[in-house]
């Protein structure tokens, strides 16, 4: 271990990823914290069989005989049982969002997944910095340095924020350094299909069909992309589809008609588990099907639009895709039997028919 001077401090490289530790080796307890940008001074000891550690400032901010001498008041104090004030050093980035991830009545799976891999994609290194260590500016710059996917900027950053403010609930951290973002207006794509009579053909020019049924599903039904892939056998019935978990954090039951049984017809058989099955794919189940000339969340905002154009309440219209509603009585006290959903189904898919021949 070196004896952290200020020549130390100053010559010691940035990391070029993570955070390095260096133990001084006459103060016990001093540490210096060197990232890729901050080098950081720490004063760190068990106290009562658990680490905590206080921050002292950064270099050369606060100097290194100044934090030397800090370092020793802060061991004077906890030697008579002060330390027992501080708090615990703030998690790690990774830390945080294990967390976050492990809380009971966390949302879906989709947003699970979807959390871990925008972090991985775009905040790798900085899983392993304190929170505390991750600044306004270090924010800014990554959410400007993914200015070409405004969308993809967005939501990473405030997937971050999100971890953040879970963590603030037990950790003395401010408020989150996102507050200093501008965010990338967004417009949603809205894309539907206009032609499905072209949208027919092209379908069914999908000889697989674990490739063409995911579109046809879709479109008769309102489904999210991931509510249809992850569909399992056992969640379908004779009258409704049953849906476990979704996006919303609860679970969900769509009525069905003749019409869904023989869009299903085809793929019967193939597995005991999944609708879509893929040998190939780690989850056992298709992920992305064969690409077409519309996305799939296409299909979605198709099966809206033609249940309004057909007479069907927008409400309704909600309540068939899962959407929660803005009201408090459509929230807490209204609950549609799958009976009262049949027939405004009924409607939906007679239109589709009419307009896919």
């Amino acid at each position: 271990m070196p004896k952290l001077t200020e020549t130390f401090a100053r010559k010691v490289p940035q990391t070029k990823s993570g955070t390095a530790k260096f133990w001084d080796n006459e103060v016990k307890g001093l540490v210096l914290f060197v990232g890729k940008k901050a080098k950081t001074w720490y004063y760190q000891r068990d106290v009562g069989g658990q680490t905590r550690r206080v921050l002292i400032g950064r270099f050369p901010v606060i100097s290194a005989e100044a934090a030397r001498q800090t370092s020793l008041g802060f061991a004077l104090e906890w030697g008579r049982g002060a330390g027992k004030r501080f708090q615990v050093g703030a998690p790690s980035l990774e830390a945080a969002m294990d967390a976050y991830l492990a809380r009971p009545k966390l949302r879906s799976v989709a947003h699970k997944h979807n959390l871990q891999l925008q972090f991985d994609l775009h905040l790798k290194d900085w899983l392993r910095l304190p929170l505390d260590e991750i600044t306004k500016a270090m924010v800014v710059e990554r959410h400007r340095s993914m200015a070409s996917t405004p969308s993809a900027a967005n939501h990473t950053l405030k997937y971050f924020r999100t971890v953040w403010n879970h963590a603030r609930r037990v950790h003395d951290l401010p408020e989150c350094p996102t507050m200093a973002i501008e965010w990338f207006e967004e417009r949603p794509e809205g894309e539907t299909i206009d032609d499905l009579g072209a949208w027919r053909t092209i379908t069914t020019e999908l000889h697989n069909p674990i490739h063409a049924v995911p579109y046809e599903l879709l479109l008769f039904t309102g489904f999210r992309r991931t509510e249809a892939l992850t569909l399992e056998w056992k969640n379908i019935h004779d009258d409704h589809i049953h849906l476990p978990m979704t996006k919303n954090g609860r679970s969900f039951d769509l009525p069905i008609l003749q019409i869904h049984h023989e869009i299903l017809a085809p793929i019967r058989g193939l597995n005991r588990r999944w609708v879509f099955p893929s040998p190939k794919a780690p989850g056992g189940h298709v992920t992305n099907p064969q690409r077409i000339a519309w996305s799939m969340h296409a299909h979605r905002r198709t099966f809206a639009t033609v249940a309004i154009e057909a007479g069907v309440i927008e409400e309704i219209v909600g309540r068939l895709l899962n959407h929660t509603p803005l009201s408090i009585t459509g929230q807490r006290y209204a609950r549609p039997s799958l009976d009262a959903l049949r027939a405004p189904m009924r409607t939906v898919c007679q239109e589709l028919c009419k307009r896919t021949t």
